[in-house]
């Protein structure tokens, strides 16, 4: 599946939102993030990817870091509930683990983003 523009989380109000209200899940070499969207009109989940300077290094190493987290996304994001919204956060870890690492550390995340998802909205 492409990345479509329509799966990334870009309002600056939206990335807010999941930071603050959603629920997080640490999977060592990233942070996932999540929150349920209210809104569910627009099609499939959306994700944002943040590298920090603190966190991952310097530019070439930042831009590594994302590129490999949006494509763990692209390659699994069917896997993502379709009213989710994602925040990834890149750790220096993203850019040294395998491919495999990373593929296993997101899919375990997103069925605990699954199980989770119909709790909360049915209360």
């Amino acid at each position: 599946m492409r990345f479509r523009p329509e799966h990334h989380l870009t309002r600056q109000s939206d990335i807010r939102a999941v930071r603050e209200q959603g629920r997080r899940l640490d999977c060592r070499a990233f942070t996932v993030w999540w929150k349920p969207r209210e809104n569910t009109s627009a099609a499939g989940p959306r994700v944002c990817v943040i590298a920090s300077t603190n966190a991952v290094g310097h530019a070439v190493l930042r831009n590594r870091a994302k590129r490999r987290l949006r494509e763990v996304f692209r390659q699994h994001q069917e896997r993502v509930p379709a009213t989710c919204d994602l925040l990834l956060i890149a750790r220096a870890a993203a850019t040294t683990w395998s491919r495999a690492d990373l593929d296993k550390k997101f899919v375990d995340a997103c069925g605990q983003i699954t199980s989770a998802v119909p709790a909360e909205t049915k209360s």
